[in-house]
């Protein structure tokens, strides 16, 4: 059956962010056209005269992330070209993250640029609901942090450095995924933007073994140069990929580093490689008095974030 026989669909408000007063204290999520954190990009103040969607509808991004779809958990306002689904009929939580899996399915029929605002209403959905949909059991993600630290990052006082002064820099050593065997002692990474660049996993071969807890720089590879992963596990990974080290590394000071590296991602669009660019990268971090890295900080700061207790 069709999306339209399922759902009434809503077009989203259209707003934009920078016209929104935005507050931590609001229970208004602001949803985009991201693929990241459920859609949502901030919290926002109601506005008078909009009224907001309902928790429990669905978001589908048209453009962007196209087709990106998640479950509303809160109140919320969109931005441009995002489609809202009000189930016709009730539904379960379970039924409707199935039906996001399913749209999100068909997101490589919109590659090129290519919009889904005509279509989105006559996409095919399963005419029924597996029943392992109903068998499975969706916990929700808790945390029980505080903050412990300033939420303040006072950027206007951090500090340039270059990745090849923080990292010590090599290359990985696969040229072939051929030549591996699959199996499940580690993980082979590519160069993939997605899923922490995990391609599958192989068996043990000491020659091509990469060590973990270090950050790993996407040098070459379509689509998807200049992004970052933190990888915590030894791994063996193609030699598209180049990996940093450093003393002070953790699986908290990781997460801080790349997320300020994929700043840098859209300078690599279009082609350009990154991996002869690496070392000579800039990036700006906290820094102490006496001008090093304030590795301290950047941990603390993670460590005080809601969800941080579930890296």
């Amino acid at each position: 059956m069709r999306i339209s026989d399922l759902f009434v669909l809503h077009q989203g408000n259209s707003l934009e962010l920078m016209h929104l007063e935005s507050s931590d204290d609001s229970e208004i999520n602001f949803v985009s056209r991201t693929a990241q954190n459920n859609g949502v990009v901030a919290k926002v103040d109601k506005i008078k005269s909009v009224e907001p969607f309902p928790a429990g509808n669905i978001t589908v991004a048209l453009g962007g992330s196209v087709l990106s779809s998640f479950v509303q958990t809160n109140p919320f306002y969109t931005a441009f070209h995002v489609m809202v689904l009000e189930p016709q009929t009730k539904m379960t939580l379970n039924e409707k993250l199935f039906y996001c899996m399913c749209i999100q399915a068909n997101a490589y029929r919109y590659n090129f640029g290519r919009q889904a605002n005509r279509t989105l209403k006559d996409m095919e959905l399963p005419d029924c609901v597996p029943e392992w949909v109903y068998s499975t059991h969706v916990r929700p993600v808790t945390t029980k942090n505080a903050p412990t630290v300033p939420t303040q990052l006072c950027i206007d006082q951090w500090k340039e450095f270059k990745i090849g002064d923080l990292f010590s820099l090599e290359r990985c050593k696969n040229h072939s995924s051929k030549d591996l065997s699959d199996g499940d002692v580690c993980f082979y990474l590519g160069a993939k933007k997605t899923e922490n660049g995990v391609m599958r996993r192989v068996a043990f071969d000491g020659n091509l073994v990469t060590k973990g807890n270090c950050i790993v720089f996407i040098g070459n590879g379509q689509g998807s140069v200049g992004y970052a992963n933190y990888m915590n596990s030894d791994f063996i990974g193609t030699a598209d990929l180049t990996v940093g080290y450093n003393e002070h590394l953790n699986q908290y000071i990781g997460m801080f580093i790349v997320t300020l590296l994929d700043l840098e991602r859209p300078k690599y669009s279009f082609g350009r490689k990154w991996s002869g660019r690496i070392k000579d990268t800039v990036i700006k971090l906290p820094a102490s008095d006496q001008g090093t890295p304030d590795w301290d900080y950047m941990e603390l700061y993670i460590k005080s974030l809601p969800y941080a207790d579930r890296i």
